[in-house]
């Protein structure tokens, strides 16, 4: 794994440890945007992952229905 994937994926990390929890469970889909961009970085590399990582971010809001998505 490259340097800038395990350095975001050490950021996304420490966002579930700290802030996730006092944000409640909002994530629409399953797995949570922030498990999706973990496997999304795994998966596809540092760029394609984090497109997709943020391209999942900007679909999870109230109109968006949801649902299974893995990465």
């Amino acid at each position: 794994m490259s340097l800038p994937v395990r350095a975001a994926r050490l950021l996304v990390r420490l966002y579930q440890l700290t802030l996730a929890p006092y944000l409640g469970g909002q994530c629409r889909f399953y797995p949570t945007c922030s498990q999706y961009a973990l496997d999304a970085l795994a998966i596809h590399g540092f760029w394609r992952g984090l497109g997709k990582s943020l391209g999942r971010v900007a679909r999870c809001h109230p109109w968006h229905p949801g649902g299974y998505d893995p990465a």
